[in-house]
């Protein structure tokens, strides 16, 4: 495949070029050298035991221990949702061991920037608020939240917070998670040899595993993360390569955890840290993000995001790049050779994540702003040693922030927030539906096309967009997350955009954020009008450049919620039509929503808009038509403007019907 065609971002383009320039290999190339196994990419190869690897390629073949294709298959599903699930809750016990060392003073530098959001925490937990202050409460929300993952029994405190059907369906189908760790944990025992062998209890698990980190560890994470760092609201910020800058020191914080990075923003911006900087030539410091990391400092500290996942090594490659900052997940391993051929450092920092040849500055919750400025300050020091820079001149404005506490406030203000609005708009027909277009990028496929194109024909068709992770880092690089994009959007969205003041796609958060659009879709089941259930909104949704575990957890944690989900690239149970019928057809029986996968994005867009339409009809709603509305939502006004462009003298005031003299 030629370069130009592996990315539709014109500044990795031109980095990939540089890179061909100077033969310096990238995820790009390695992708066309690696062919993917064609037998273990559709889940038919089985290594969970020294007497495989057993791969089952003929029909009716069976394992050394009889295990059919049917069991192999559902066995790397659940294990893979299991480590996805894994990863983002075990982000979730870190904050709450954050939120702990702030309360009692053992963590310096950490503040509860949030009161209001910890007592609402703190009461959907159970524990008292009144007369108490700030740091007891905090105090007894860390432990209550640690104690969620080791619960043996009983259910996630949390699900509470979905729709009393939501829940019913849960106890019925035996699949409320009792503890976050447990549920992960009887994955990884039951997929053992010899253990449980009939798929559907097997992924029954998987899908218990994926509520537990979904209403449990990722939900958990983002709620103490709002309390310690404060709960996002809009505001500007720029992404994409053009942020990094010729001459000031850059330092790139890349993973997914916002505990050391908080404090780097901080250090970054100590006038004592400007002046050494400046001391060493530079004319200040500039802080850039990629991937997560990025998407958390972005959407509370405005700080400006590099890219997405697939840009990691591209930021190396400017030759700009001082010190790339890394905690957890998502990060290249190649990042240490590539860094090889410039000054640039890569600083590791956790304790759960070293890569050898890199620099390992581990972080300390107990003395993170210490550490913090260590780490600016080698960066500083390492500015002298900077050689030719090249640094696409490409960065588009974004317009992020919008948590689901904000997206209750902005249709309903400060006393009447609700999301009564978004309901009542669907119900009109004025917007079709709503879809969540979240993830990965992956190099199997062209970067951000998948996302860009659907979420342009989404906008197109008045579907409201909201988006998490290296997805909305993709669609802001092309404009669509601010008022711009209203360009695209149909009349019936740019109409409530317009009146709300609101980009067409909302950016809500990292990945581990997702949570918030669970919380959101409850909210509108419960809020009335779109039935009683998530299972009953006209929603979707999208992964389409998957490429990580964590999306598969995802995904199963909104199908068991009751969403419809379609995932691109390619399905990783190919290799057995039954486990494919089961996570789609059974699942729906079962929990009313279901896991399909669809390379093809126009066909993607296709079975969206379909089942949003299925979602209208079963609900009795208005069949969707956008020729109701006019450009702005006011069909008056543009009968106003077609019949000043055919020449005629029409007053707006007399098609309003506004009595003459009353004007």
């Amino acid at each position: 495949m030629a370069k130009s065609h592996k990315t539709i971002d014109p500044a990795a383009k031109a980095m990939l070029e540089k890179a061909a320039e100077l033969e310096i290999t990238t995820a790009f190339d390695r992708v066309d050298e690696m062919k993917p196994c064609p037998i273990g990419s559709k889940g038919q190869c089985c290594k969970n035991c020294a007497m495989g690897p057993c791969r089952l390629t003929k029909e009716g073949q069976v394992g050394i221990c009889g295990a059919t294709v049917e069991t192999v298959a559902a066995r790397n599903l659940a294990r893979a949702i299991a480590a996805g699930a894994a990863a983002h809750s075990d982000h979730g016990r870190d904050m709450a061991f954050v939120l702990h060392g702030a309360a009692t003073g053992e963590a310096p530098g950490y503040q509860i920037r949030d009161e209001f959001k910890l007592r609402e925490v703190a009461r959907d937990l159970g524990l008292e608020v009144e007369d108490r202050t700030k740091e007891e409460i905090a105090i007894d929300v860390a432990e209550k939240a640690l104690a969620e993952f080791g619960k043996q029994s009983g259910e996630l405190t949390y699900l509470a917070r979905a729709p009393k059907k939501r829940q019913e369906i849960w106890r019925e189908l035996g699949i409320a998670p009792r503890g976050v760790d447990r549920e992960i944990v009887e994955i990884l025992h039951r997929t053992v040899v010899g253990n449980d062998q009939d798929p559907e209890h097997i992924l029954d698990q998987g899908m218990r595993a994926a509520l537990g980190d979904g209403w449990g560890g990722s939900m958990l994470a983002t709620d103490i993360s709002d309390i310690l760092f404060g709960t996002p609201s809009p505001l500007v910020t720029q992404v994409n390569l053009g942020v990094l800058r010729e001459d000031e020191v850059n330092i790139v914080i890349h993973g997914h955890e916002p505990t050391l990075s908080e404090m780097v923003v901080a250090a970054v911006r100590d006038p004592e840290m400007i002046e050494y900087a400046k001391s060493k030539g530079a004319k200040g410091i500039t802080l850039a993000g990629i991937c997560c990391t990025s998407n958390e400092t972005l959407m509370r500290q405005g700080v400006p995001s590099a890219g997405n996942f697939l840009d990691q090594e591209l930021a190396i490659l400017t030759g700009a790049v001082e010190a790339m900052v890394v905690d957890v997940q998502c990060i290249f391993q190649s990042l240490v050779d590539l860094a090889e051929n410039y000054h640039t450092k890569v600083i590791t920092t956790s304790p759960k994540a070293k890569i050898t040849g890199a620099l390992h500055m581990e972080f300390d919750e107990h003395r993170a702003p210490e550490i913090a400025r260590e780490i600016v300050k080698t960066a500083i020091d390492n500015y002298p040693n900077r050689g030719s820079t090249y640094i696409p001149d490409m960065q588009e404005n974004m317009v992020p922030g919008f948590s689901h506490e904000y997206v209750r406030y902005m249709l309903g203000g400060y006393y009447r927030g609700s999301l009564r609005p978004l309901n009542d708009a669907i119900m009109a027909g004025r917007l079709r539906g709503v879809a969540g277009v979240v993830g990965c990028n992956n190099p199997r496929v062209v970067q951000d096309e998948a996302h860009f194109e659907i979420v342009k024909e989404f906008l197109k068709n008045d579907v409201l967009v909201v988006q998490t992770g290296c997805g909305a880092l993709c669609n802001a690089k092309y404009g669509l997350l601010q008022g711009e994009a209203l360009e695209v959007a149909g009349p019936g969205l740019r109409e409530i955009c317009e009146t709300v003041g609101i980009p067409p796609v909302l950016h809500v958060g990292s990945c581990v954020d997702n949570s918030r659009i669970l919380t959101v879709l409850a909210e509108m089941a419960t809020e009335g009008g779109l039935g009683d259930d998530i299972s009953d909104i006209p929603g979707v949704g999208i992964a389409p450049e998957w490429m990580s575990e964590k999306a598969l957890a995802i995904g199963t944690y909104f199908v068991a919620s009751g969403a419809y989900v379609i995932f691109g690239v390619k399905s990783p149970v190919e290799g057995s039509e039954a486990v494919t019928d089961l996570i789609s057809r059974r699942w729906e029986e079962k929990t009313g929503g279901k896991l399909e996968f669809e390379p093809d994005p126009k066909k993607i867009v296709k079975k969206s808009l379909e089942h949003i339409d299925k979602k209208r009809a079963a609900l009795g709603l208005p069949e969707y038509d956008p020729a109701r509305f006019g450009q702005s939502g006011d069909r008056r006004w543009q009968a106003w403007l077609k019949a000043r462009e055919e020449g005629a003298e029409v007053s707006l005031y007399s098609m309003a019907g506004v009595p003459a003299g009353e004007e």
